[in-house]
């Protein structure tokens, strides 16, 4: 098995072999001038303090700019002229070898003592196509001793309830590992004000979307993992949220009612500094009742919410 990554692909692909790829299928002249122009179009970054501006496309010629849907498709468009020449030069056939790929994500899967010969023929290739591989990233993997990662699944050796040995897929770490960030920046306490309706409908949507795809292999321990992860941080933020709310609140109280007066030193007209010690006040959604609504919703199945 050959794991190999391609350096920089998007911004790689050279706008000549491209266009003639995309002219063999359209042939309105409007839309290639249109799709001509996309590809050179400056790329407006914008912070908080300046705009840049940046020709890189344009000067170098080469690279589609990311974002957009079209992007991948021009990109796997490109990438055809890889899988013909694999087949037309009877790489297939004469290593047993079939190539699996979406975008720049690339295997080889041949039989065993090819792998060196489908890793040199495949660099070869892509030399001549005008691409970079990534030594660091690229390498040869030995099922079932070895596992890789491929479209966020790790693929290698997996037993059963039985001890019985499988070749099977499971989640990767750092596909979890992303999951698992984006709810963290989600529940963040001070980014996100807005009502615990919005935020868990924003939470469930995000976790929907990440069931339906790694939904292969023994996904329960990880299910479990995220499902104990998005409780814990629902309800930190939860908590943070109805003390931030209950201190704004009882400021606003004693300040109305004129109590901070015989407190703040003379003249400052600030409030003293120690802790207050009002009751906190209720809000709209305790934690438990926000878990309760996450776990009631459909799609997500039992072992996640």
């Amino acid at each position: 098995m050959v794991d190999a990554d391609l350096s920089d692909y998007f911004t790689s692909i050279p706008h000549g072999p491209l266009m003639r790829c995309v002219s063999r299928r359209v042939a309105d002249g409007t839309l290639l001038s249109v799709i001509k122009s996309w590809l050179t179009a400056p790329v407006v970054e914008r912070d908080q303090r300046t705009i840049r501006c940046t020709t890189e496309a344009k000067d170098r010629n080469r690279g589609t700019p990311q974002g957009s849907p079209i992007s991948p498709l021009l990109a796997n468009l490109y990438f055809r002229r890889f899988l013909l020449a694999w087949e037309r030069f009877g790489h297939r056939k004469q290593l047993d070898a079939y190539v699996i790929n979406y975008a720049d994500d690339l295997v080889i899967c041949c039989r065993p003592g090819n792998g060196s010969v489908a890793l040199t023929t495949m660099w070869q290739l892509m030399a001549r196509l005008g691409l970079t591989v990534n030594e660091a990233k690229t390498r040869l993997v030995r099922l079932p001793e070895e596992s890789f990662d491929f479209l966020g699944y790790t693929i290698g050796r997996f037993y059963g309830k039985d001890g019985v040995p499988y070749i099977g897929t499971r989640p990767s770490r750092k596909a979890v590992r992303r999951l698992l960030r984006r709810v963290h920046d989600a529940t963040t306490p001070y980014e996100h004000a807005e009502s615990p309706e919005l935020r868990v409908a924003a939470i469930s949507r995000l976790l929907r979307g990440w069931a339906e795809y790694f939904n292969q292999g023994p996904v329960l321990p990880t299910y479990k993992l995220i499902r104990w992860y998005v409780q814990r941080r629902l309800q930190r933020w939860l908590v943070r949220r109805s003390e931030r709310r209950s201190e704004l609140a009882c400021r606003s109280v004693i300040a109305q009612s004129g109590l901070h007066k015989g407190n703040a030193k003379a003249g400052s007209g600030a409030l003293p500094h120690r802790p207050l010690t009002a009751p906190r006040l209720p809000g709209r959604f305790s934690p438990p009742e926000v878990l309760s609504c996450l776990m009631g919703l459909p799609g997500l199945g039992p072992g996640l919410f």
